[in-house]
């Protein structure tokens, strides 16, 4: 399905030799954007550092969700994008991260972050109206929906912080979550089976449909019943349901066959993060006690690692070399684990909370800094201006994806 709506983004607007490939410029704006912010954050929350306006949690929420994830999303999805297009969209993005500074051009940056996010919505949303399976048309409202409450939630910068501002954001990660499990099935099942093929010629498991389709009706029902507190021991129910289906999904890849492919077993440590989260998702919500343990698990855990090792998969294939070859995908594997970890503990940690913190956020942001180095060393290898076959399967999840 990716492939023909790549190709028919090539088609739409003018001439390939004028276009660029949006993960080109997005994707190590994104990651350095990354190992920037989470320090910020924590100046700001309990450092009194008043140049960022970051001091509340749903104000970090929000500068990860929608300034870190859509700039990843919009950078993998949109493909090739004419120049000056491309130029005028990373600009709009660059200017709306300006919006966490204390200035008088706040609302600038505020409506730039509001357009880019539109914009995003506007090119990606009727694409995959067009797929033939619903699992596949389910991507055209939720990106729609990631898209909205960016827009919406800018709002909150100037009408102070509202009730529904922590659940909004807890709702947000939960789509994420939706949006982490579908693509990154989509990336891991078709890589996986590329790499049995060649080593054994045994086909593996593939995307398996139906577990993804009941992955989708799981999260989908949880999410909208995570608002109602009444309803959240059946919201356990389903997201207990669905970390099991992850796991026996990880395990239909058989991740024990692709020891010589640590790009391939990252993947799938990062979507054993999915698992994590939903379980200690489930566990809050039969003792609801610490609201933010399950939402790091997935922001840190199966964000950082699924992210990076997309993205860099991605550019390395481009740049028509090994994926496998990257020395890097371990070690960043380690930091997110690590990060992960450290977050979570915190929670727990008594008087050494705030320094568990800042060793989380210390191996978070070396890990989106080493991305964003081997990104930068990557793109060096590929002209910038590719052939019109290799733009139109730029942003292709792999040949397990079909409409």
């Amino acid at each position: 399905m990716f492939n023909v709506l790549a190709k028919s983004g090539v088609a739409a607007t003018g001439s390939s030799s004028l276009r660029l490939p949006a993960w080109r410029w997005l994707f190590p704006l994104a990651a350095l954007h990354a190992a920037l912010m989470v320090p910020l954050s924590l100046l700001a929350l309990f450092h009194r550092w008043e140049l960022v306006q970051l001091a509340s949690p749903a104000a970090h929420a929000r500068e990860m969700l929608f300034g870190f994830a859509l700039a990843v999303i919009a950078g993998y999805l949109l493909g090739p994008v004419p120049r000056r297009q491309l130029l005028v969209l990373v600009s709009l993005w660059l200017v709306g991260r300006l919006g966490v500074l204390d200035w008088p051009g706040a609302v600038v940056a505020s409506l730039a972050d509001g357009v880019f996010a539109l914009w995003v919505a506007a090119r990606l949303v009727p694409r995959f109206i067009a797929a033939k399976k619903w699992r596949n048309r389910l991507l055209s409202p939720l990106l729609g929906l990631i898209c909205l409450l960016a827009v919406v939630t800018l709002t909150w910068r100037y009408l102070d912080d509202m009730p529904s501002t922590t659940p909004l954001m807890h709702q947000s990660v939960l789509w994420l979550v939706l949006l982490m499990m579908f693509m990154g099935g989509r990336v891991i099942a078709p890589a996986v089976n590329g790499h049995l093929m060649k080593a054994s010629r045994q086909a593996g498991a593939g995307v398996q449909p139906r577990i993804e389709a009941a992955l989708i009706v799981l999260l989908g029902m949880a999410a909208f019943l995570a608002p109602w507190e009444a309803l959240h021991p059946l919201a356990a129910l389903l997201t207990l349901s669905a970390a099991l289906l992850v796991l026996w999904r990880i395990l239909r890849w058989e991740p024990a066959r692709c020891a010589a492919r640590p790009d391939l077993q990252v993947l799938m440590l990062g979507y054993a993060w999915i698992a994590i989260g939903l379980l200690l998702l489930a566990h809050r919500w039969w003792a609801p006690e610490h609201a933010s343990t399950a939402l790091h698990a997935f922001t840190v855990g199966a964000l950082g690692t699924l992210a990076s090792g997309i993205m860099l998969r991605h550019v390395i294939s481009r740049a028509k070399q090994r994926p496998e070859s990257e020395w890097a995908l371990l070690p960043l594997a380690g930091l997110f684990a690590t990060a992960a970890v450290l977050r979570l503990w915190a929670i727990e940690a008594g008087s050494a909370w705030l320094t568990l913190l800042w060793c989380s956020a210390a191996a978070w942001s070396l890990g989106w800094l080493l991305v964003a180095w081997r990104l930068t060393a990557w793109l060096g290898r590929i002209p910038e201006r590719l052939p019109a076959g290799r733009l139109g399967s730029a942003n292709s999840l792999g040949p397990g994806s079909e409409t």
